[in-house]
Formats: C-alpha cells, structure tokens, sequence
C-alpha cells in the first residue's frame, strides 16, 4: 500500500461529544491520537476527508447550528480535503458520494479514526471493507460510551471498545492497529 493513495477519514470528532448525557467514556487519549494523525497527514500532504454527524434528533447536542455539531478543538486549522455532514452512522451514506470522490482521487485505503467507535466508526469500516478498501482502523484513535442493552445490562465503553475491534479484524473488514504503528509505517 502506497502513502500516495492512503487517505485519512476523522469521523464525528464534534464538540457535543462532550455533553455528561452520553455518560461514561473510555480512552482519554483518542483526542491526543486523532491530532498525531492529521498533524501527520498535513505534515505529507496526504488527504483528509472530515465528517460530521448532523443529528435528525429534536434537542441533539449535534443538531446542525448547535455549538455540539462543531468539531473539537483538535481539528482546529485542520486544511481537509474533502468536509461533509452524514445523518446516519456510515460516511459513505453521507451528504457527500465518499466512494465516487475516492474513486475519483485513485485511493484505495484509508486509516479511519474518530467517535463512536461502536457505532459511526466501525459502520464505516465494515462499509469501506465491504467497498473494497484496504481500511486500517486506528482503535486507540477513537473512543465511547457505556451503552445499554435490550435486557437493560450495560456493556461497558471498554468491552464495546474490544468488541469493536474484534468483530473488524475477525470480519476481515479492517486491519485493526495503533496510532504509533500507523505513524510508524507513513
């Protein structure tokens, strides 16, 4: 796999991820990770594509025209490439034709980071897996939330975390690594 071709994907690093309503997190060092990768990228010119998620749900902390629907800090002067909203967990069911604009550009791969690990993230790789892309997805460059089942048990952050990255690796949709290991190898 050629640097030239491997794009960059931050998926939903929004402000209102922030909010206590999304209860206990895990990784508080996704941000720092999320950051080495973009700084990285700029650093080469490679390309970066950011989505947001523009909620459909009434009083959403990432409704559009909300402070929550703004990108976090460290994705400030980020110069992206490519920039677009989605309203459902994959970017490439976004406001934007992800496959045709990667197509378009001869990419093939793409490292994916972002939150929610559990949700928009990993329906992301399982679709670019699904596509044909070579997805390498940065775990330690994401995180989530404690999340309750049908039965009312909860699954901690952690355990979503880890199930996350075995259902990818185990699926065959992603390769499943670190930040430190994907720097390692530009």
């Amino acid at each position: 796999m050629t640097t030239e071709t491997k794009a960059l994907l931050v998926i939903d690093v929004q402000r209102g991820f922030d909010k206590p309503v999304w209860g206990p997190r895990n990784n508080p060092g996704a941000e720092a990770n999320i950051k080495a990768l973009v700084d990285a990228w700029q650093e080469r010119g490679l390309p970066i594509v950011l989505v947001h998620h523009d909620s459909v749900k009434p009083g959403s902390s990432l409704n559009p025209g909300q402070e929550g629907n703004h990108f976090k800090p460290e994705l400030d002067g980020v110069r992206a490439d490519l920039v677009f909203g989605k309203k459902v967990n994959s970017a490439f069911h976004g406001d934007i034709d992800l496959d045709g604009w990667l197509k378009t550009r001869g990419i093939t791969s793409f490292v994916l980071a972002g939150i929610q690990t559990n949700f928009c993230c990993e329906t992301t790789a399982r679709v670019g897996g699904n596509l044909g892309y070579d997805v390498t997805f940065a775990l330690d460059a994401t995180f989530t939330f404690d999340l309750a089942g049908p039965d009312g048990s909860v699954l901690t952050a952690d355990e979503l975390y880890r199930a996350t990255a075995t259902n990818l690796h185990g699926g065959g949709f992603a390769t499943v690594t670190s930040t430190k290991e994907i720097l390692g190898s530009l």
